[in-house]
């Protein structure tokens, strides 16, 4: 059986990886895609990254909750669902990014945005 502790530095790891390699790879699109004809040699890797970051968060997120004997389908408490929202939102980033770089720039800065609010409503959780 593995540990709260252990499930808690799996979520740790993935939230780094999947923020860093969000902003990287939108940092990468900004700047990449007001170069007319250049192309992205790292994109699959940041992009793989940030995938395997986001399978990270909800892994060990999911995992703690069972250690927390939290673990009720729909009827999980409002505070988990405003996080999932938020992570999904991070997920998605991805896509908008590439679709209307102009828009990255804003995205890199929302990026650590959410998920310090998703940190802060874990630690309040308010709801």
């Amino acid at each position: 059986m593995i540990s709260y502790t252990v499930y808690k530095v799996i979520h740790y790891i993935g939230i780094f990886g999947a923020v860093g390699a969000l902003v990287a790879l939108l940092a990468r699109i900004g700047l990449i895609e007001a170069s007319p004809g250049a192309t992205d040699p790292w994109r699959r890797r940041l992009v793989a990254l940030h995938g395997t970051g986001l399978f990270l968060v909800l892994l060990g997120g999911f995992g703690m909750l069972a250690r927390l004997e939290i673990t009720h389908g729909l009827g999980l408490p409002g505070w988990i669902w405003a996080k999932l929202v938020l992570w999904g939102g991070l997920a998605i980033f991805v896509t908008v990014g590439k679709r209307a770089p102009q828009l990255a720039g804003w995205l890199t800065l929302l990026a650590p945005i959410f998920a310090i609010l998703a940190g802060t409503i874990a630690h309040t959780k308010p709801f």
